[in-house]
């Protein structure tokens, strides 16, 4: 079943970047990009995005239509995604329940997420709103993928799968709003404003607010700043421009989480659960390169203790490689 998944996806996914002009990312998180590394809790995700300008006719237009203050002009990027994310208590070597670490768990999920912007001589506001649809549990195939790549890379056997969360498709709906206040230092652009957002779903359910930055050489069209479980969504357009292009960021931000499947256990199933900690707060910086048709970026994130039995917070980065069709 996770063959023919990923098959499917990425064969929806790359014909999709024969119909239009746009960009191809690929984004891998995982903790051996953090300062800290641990192969634990949050332990590896993967993802394909395929981001465009919808071209007047397109269907994405017609999906603007029904969403709440929004119209089919409002849309100036659409994205597609497939990606797969995995989670483990810290312990992969014992193969008994531990009833006091974060349950196994597979994610294997595909999206869309539209986009808009307006801007004013001193303003930009952002809007994104992104439909996941997805499937925890053993048909997800994190068992399988995180046990062949550790046997490749001769490492330690993972050994507590048997008790993942079971089998659920999940369906998540989010919507994000961002203020950048536009100004400049010096020779440099900055931005920085703050950010607003909710999930819902029996993936997820939260409300979440925070504050970023940025600082560089032309912001304006430059919105690469890659999403982070579980908000996955990122618009990843950046301007073609033959000069080199730079920019550092960086976001505070936290979250009220109603619901966390993959800590509350499954919705319809007796499963693995622990008690979570409703907030959860996540400090992050990067920085990203752009020139010609390329962007490559890097963030690292510390994220606060999400369940009342974790000893620490959870450190991991994501690294992101764009580039124009």
């Amino acid at each position: 079943m996770i063959c023919r998944a990923i098959l499917i996806g990425s064969g929806l996914l790359f014909s999709a970047t024969a119909m239009a002009d746009g960009v191809l990312t690929f984004k891998l998180s995982n903790d051996f990009f953090s300062a800290r590394s641990d192969d634990g809790h949050y332990t590896n995700g993967v993802e394909g995005n395929w981001s465009f300008e919808p071209d007047p006719n397109h269907w994405t237009r017609s999906v603007a239509n029904w969403i709440p203050g929004w119209a089919s002009e409002d849309v100036d990027a659409a994205s597609y995604r497939f990606g797969q994310q995995m989670y483990t208590p810290e312990d992969t070597d014992r193969r008994d329940l531990i009833t006091d670490d974060r349950p196994y768990a597979g994610y294997l999920y595909g999206g869309l997420s539209l986009y808009r912007h307006r801007l004013t001589p001193q303003w930009r506001i952002d809007d994104a709103f992104s439909l996941d649809i997805g499937f925890i549990g053993p048909g997800a195939g994190a068992k399988t993928v995180q046990k062949n790549f550790h046997h490749l890379v001769d490492s330690d056997d993972p050994k507590g799968w048997r008790n993942q969360l079971h089998n659920e498709p999940t369906a998540t709906l989010i919507m994000q709003r961002s203020w950048w206040h536009r100004n400049s230092l010096g020779s440099l652009a900055v931005e920085y404003g703050p950010n607003a957002g909710f999930a819902l779903g029996n993936l997820y359910d939260y409300a979440s607010a925070g504050l970023s930055i940025r600082l560089g050489r032309r912001l304006d069209n430059q919105y690469t700043n890659p999403g982070m479980a579980p908000y996955t969504s990122s618009n990843m357009m950046f301007s073609r421009d033959r000069a080199f292009n730079w920019y550092i960021f960086g976001n505070a931000q936290g979250r009220f989480m109603a619901r966390n499947m993959l800590l509350d256990g499954n919705t319809f199933e007796n499963s693995h659960s622990v008690d979570k900690r409703q907030w959860v707060g996540d400090l992050e910086i990067g920085g990203a390169i752009s020139w010609d048709r390329y962007n490559l970026s890097l963030t690292t994130l510390k994220r606060s203790r999400e369940f009342e039995s974790q000893d620490e917070s959870d450190y991991f980065g994501v690294v992101t490689l764009s580039s124009w069709l």
